[in-house]
């Protein structure tokens, strides 16, 4: 049975805890002015979501797996997305006939201006003939629906057609298990990490998944676990690209292990800027950067063992202001599930919510920014 490195490191991260909290008490703050700080509830909240992490691609296969390929489930999932589509597009259609917003046969219709805030108000003045109730909630229903229900089954093929295991095993290149394979593997690993951890700071499906690393407004070893539950539910570069080009399965998994445990080491404040190592690697100054909340660092720092690659795609912002640690708008819970299904929440809101196709999809691919400056009032 292969040992995976990231459990055999279970013990250093909790001997490594345990040094930063002793480390905490020799140098005590006024309490509540070190973000570091060990708070009991947020550590127990980011170690459940660290178990979590664990069990979740587990649980993602023996719920979803059957998803892929051309079985029954997959079929009848397919069949749920085409149906509740069509029963939104078919309510759509009604909303914009009451309203009076559909063009007369063989009219092409005029561009229509950008409304004004008083052209809404207006509007709403004049009460316009909406469709009942009970039609709009089946309407937000099944457009939630049919976008979860497509998303997942997109996400659960993709995941299947790019094992690398299946990829491996097309290829008829193989670069063994010596040097050579391990520096591909960690620094091909770390380059794609670069990306996927670039787009699920870009794109809010993406975002669904990673914000609750992001969640804590504490910054210490212990937010390294709040790991998420989701990333079988959301697309991917995949890693399996390395897989292509000869790097073994196995190999594959050591190198994520690899980054994953750098990656361990680099959320802390016992730690101040490294001189010249800062600036080649990824390092708790950089990290505690890309974890702020301060404008000039959201989006910023996404390597994981190496920062050129931010610096080579510009991306890279030094730690100089003092970290404000957390979300834009914190969720404030430190429930394990509320933490991993807030954002989830959110999405399917803004999609109900939504009158069009362009914009419920807009709502999952564009970024957390565009969603949150166009959200609709569901109220």
């Amino acid at each position: 049975m292969r040992i995976d490195l990231t459990v055999v490191a279970i013990p250093a991260y909790v001997g490594a805890m345990a040094a930063e909290y002793a480390w905490q008490k020799r140098n005590p703050r006024v309490a509540g002015t070190r973000a570091g700080d060990y708070e009991f509830k947020d550590t127990m909240a980011s170690l459940s979501m660290g178990l979590g992490s664990l069990l979740a691609p587990h649980v993602s296969k023996a719920l979803f797996g059957s998803l892929s390929g051309r079985g029954r489930a997959a079929t009848a999932a397919l069949g749920l997305a085409v149906g509740s589509g069509a029963v939104a597009t078919v309510v759509d259609v009604l909303r914009r006939h009451r309203r009076g917003e559909l063009p007369e046969a063989g009219v092409v219709p005029e561009p229509r201006p950008t409304p004004t805030a008083y052209d809404a108000g207006a509007a709403q003045h004049q009460g316009p003939a909406e469709l009942p109730p009970v039609l709009n909630s089946i309407g937000r229903a099944a457009a939630v629906s049919s976008v979860a229900t497509t998303a997942l089954v997109v996400a659960t093929e993709w995941g299947a057609s790019t094992a690398s295991k299946k990829i491996f095993g097309r290829t008829g290149r193989d670069l063994g298990s010596g040097t050579l394979a391990y520096v591909v593997a960690v620094l091909g690993w770390d380059f794609i990490y670069y990306w996927n951890h670039r787009l699920s700071h870009e794109v809010r499906w993406l975002w669904a998944v990673h914000s609750v690393h992001h969640s804590s407004e504490r910054y210490n070893l212990s937010t390294a676990l709040r790991q998420p539950w989701g990333e079988a539910l959301t697309l991917f570069v995949p890693y399996s690209v390395l897989a292509s080009i000869g790097v073994r399965p196995r190999v594959l998994a050591d190198a994520r292990a690899i980054n994953l445990i750098y990656q361990f080491w680099v959320h802390t404040e016992a730690i101040d800027k490294l001189g010249p190592f800062e600036r080649i690697f990824n390092t708790p100054s950089h990290h505690r950067a890309h974890h702020g909340s301060n404008a000039e660092y959201l989006d910023q720092n996404h390597g994981s063992i190496l920062i050129v690659w931010d610096k080579l795609f510009g991306t890279f912002e030094p730690e100089d202001a003092r970290v404000v640690y957390g979300l834009t708008k914190n969720i404030d819970t430190f429930n394990p599930v509320r933490v991993f299904g807030t954002e989830w929440i959110a999405i399917a809101r803004d999609v109900a919510a939504s009158e069009s196709w362009r914009e419920r999809w807009s709502f999952l691919l564009r970024g957390p920014g565009w969603a949150y400056d166009n959200r609709r009032s569901t109220g």
